[in-house]
């Protein structure tokens, strides 16, 4: 019940708003980020984040531009499984007679396929490639914009929201192989 509440979509406006939830951004032991994240339902709404770069301590500050918003495509599909279980509970005539136990068992073990669906899709983040992250359109998000030698991806792992941050370097060509 506390899954589907924490998923609900976005309310209309015969509704209130979803609630805003804010992140501080640390790394343990230093201070190359900081930040504050603020995620609204499935979207990241608002980022405000520094950065101390380790070869040459510059700092660079970002944030999301107001027009912009990143869905995290891991809630997205949570709600759907969360959703989908709701729905497998509930899509039955309300006089339903179940008649045999086997029939049960069927039914929860759909259920439970859906949750723990849900439940991977949060506590296993998707594995993106550089040219994914580089393409997905996260980097126009910030102004003041990104180095182009800087790329960034959020995702959510167990019950952290976690930036990612990578300083990409041309290499050179080998002489010898």
């Amino acid at each position: 019940q506390e899954a589907s509440h924490r998923f609900t979509p976005p309310v209309s406006s015969s509704g209130g708003a979803v609630r805003q939830e804010n992140f501080v951004l640390s790394t343990s032991g230093t201070d190359q980020v900081k930040g504050v994240l603020t995620l609204q339902g499935d979207a990241l709404c608002q980022a405000d984040v520094n950065l101390k770069m380790p070869r040459n301590n510059q700092l660079l500050h970002f944030a999301f531009r107001e027009d912009k918003q990143w869905k995290l495509q891991q809630i997205q599909d949570a709600r759907n499984h969360v959703n989908q279980a709701i729905y497998l509970l509930m899509n039955r005539d309300v006089n339903y007679q179940f008649k045999t136990g086997s029939e049960v068992l069927k039914l929860m073990d759909a259920v439970m396929l859906q949750l723990s669906r849900a439940r991977n899709r949060l506590t296993t983040p998707a594995t993106l490639t550089l040219p994914e992250i580089a393409s997905s359109g996260l980097t126009k998000m910030f102004t003041p914009a990104l180095p182009p030698d800087i790329l960034v991806n959020f995702y959510i792992n167990l019950n952290k929201l976690c930036l990612t941050v990578y300083q990409l370097h041309v290499l050179q060509p080998s002489t010898t192989k």
